[in-house]
């Protein structure tokens, strides 16, 4: 494990209900362990502390899955969209103390690994406005300084979350991570490897 200093929390969206998967992708299963789990991991790799993970569609069931329940948050109003889980999390990780920043990481990236979150990890202070990069287009994670979380939560809407605030950022810093991976999504069932 990582450990990065200073301490920056991880917020993990995991509340969609898969619409065009078929299912929570929270609970879609690859090499034997479900999504929400890989990416819990990926975080944790990196060193992020406090984890926060964002739960909507089927929250009970992914809930159940976390080793400390504790580390769910409920987005009452997942069903909104993507913003509703990005508020709902920083809204919790504003009760905590330490963290400067928070990496946001979604559930649904099983092939970025925490090589990728630490390279962004780099650049974390509590100004911070970064995303990875992939052959130079933007992507996930996004870092986010703890200056900007209230800011970020008015602003986030729908399917949309922190993208348009993003957009209106001179400061935003793109990491390059081509090189360790392709930030790839799973849109789709057949996006996950077949037995």
């Amino acid at each position: 494990m990582t450990l990065t200093s200073p301490p920056v929390a991880g917020l993990l969206l995991a509340a969609g209900a898969g619409r065009r998967f078929g299912g929570p992708k929270a609970l879609a299963d690859l090499d034997g362990q479900p999504l929400v789990l890989r990416a819990l991991r990926t975080l944790t790799d990196a060193g992020c502390t406090p984890i926060r993970v964002v739960i909507g569609a089927a929250a009970e069931e992914v809930r159940a899955l976390l080793p400390d329940p504790a580390q769910a948050v409920q987005a009452d109003d997942w069903a909104t969209g993507m913003g509703a889980s990005l508020r709902a999390g920083l809204e919790a990780l504003t009760a905590t103390e330490t963290p400067v920043a928070a990496l946001v990481h979604l559930v649904d990236l099983p092939w970025v690994g925490a090589d990728i979150l630490t390279r962004v990890l780099a650049n974390a202070t509590e100004d911070t406005v970064a995303r990875a990069a992939y052959d130079g287009l933007p992507g996930h994670p996004v870092l986010l300084g703890r200056r900007w979380w209230r800011e970020i939560a008015e602003s986030a809407q729908g399917d949309r979350g922190a993208r348009d605030w993003l957009a209106t950022r001179d400061d935003l810093r793109l990491v390059e991570c081509g090189d360790l991976g392709s930030g790839r999504d799973v849109d789709r069932r057949h996006d996950l490897p077949r037995r």
